[in-house]
């Protein structure tokens, strides 16, 4: 065999072990290949990590972009009890639902943290939601929880309210984001 074809043999099965992927520490078999899991350079993952954690880090840049931010005021302790009640209560809390004339009426229920976080939320949100447009809410406290009651006269609406039911519903509005604001600026939680 003449060396050409030798030294050709040999520079495919090199390239063909090279083109192998390695594994990269504490990652599942077929990882990407080392050269394509480096980081971009300037690039960085745009979610902080847990949603409390981010919901504190966005808070945080606005009040230190706004040079009237009162740092003497700021509570980010108590915004942050707000977001624990907040994850009580839409991963916690058990809900039931029943159909009424024009709505819906849920009962929101839980023990020890989580139905302290209930008694919180929902009487301050059954406010928010009243004051939506078309919409009437109430609250009520139960021995185990919160009632809840959103009803409208329009039947649009009242399709809208029970396709909701009751964690919808305590997702709905758009008040969310400058009553963490104003929690963190001091303000009171509810």
């Amino acid at each position: 065999m003449s060396p050409k074809p030798l030294l050709l043999g040999l520079c495919l099965l090199a390239g063909g072990a090279l083109a192998q992927p390695t594994p990269m520490h504490g990652h599942a078999h077929g990882a990407a290949p080392a050269a394509t899991a480096r980081p971009i350079p300037g690039a960085l993952p745009s979610l902080a990590g847990q949603d409390a954690f981010a919901a504190l880090q966005e808070i945080i840049r606005l009040l230190e972009a706004d040079p009237a931010t009162d740092w003497t005021r700021v509570d980010l302790d108590a915004l942050r009890l707000h977001l624990v009640d907040m994850a009580e209560v839409m991963l916690r809390a058990e809900a039931t639902t029943r159909r009424i004339d024009g709505g819906l009426e849920a009962t929101a229920t839980g023990e020890g943290r989580t139905l302290a976080a209930l008694r919180r939320m929902v009487p301050a949100h059954a406010r928010e939601l009243d004051a939506m447009p078309a919409w009437q809410a109430s609250s009520e406290m139960v021995p185990d929880g919160v009632r809840l009651t959103v009803t409208s006269a329009d039947p649009e609406q009242a399709a809208h309210i029970r396709g909701l039911g009751f964690f919808g519903l305590m997702a709905s509005g758009a008040h969310h984001q400058a009553h963490h604001l104003a929690i963190a600026r001091g303000g009171h939680a509810h």
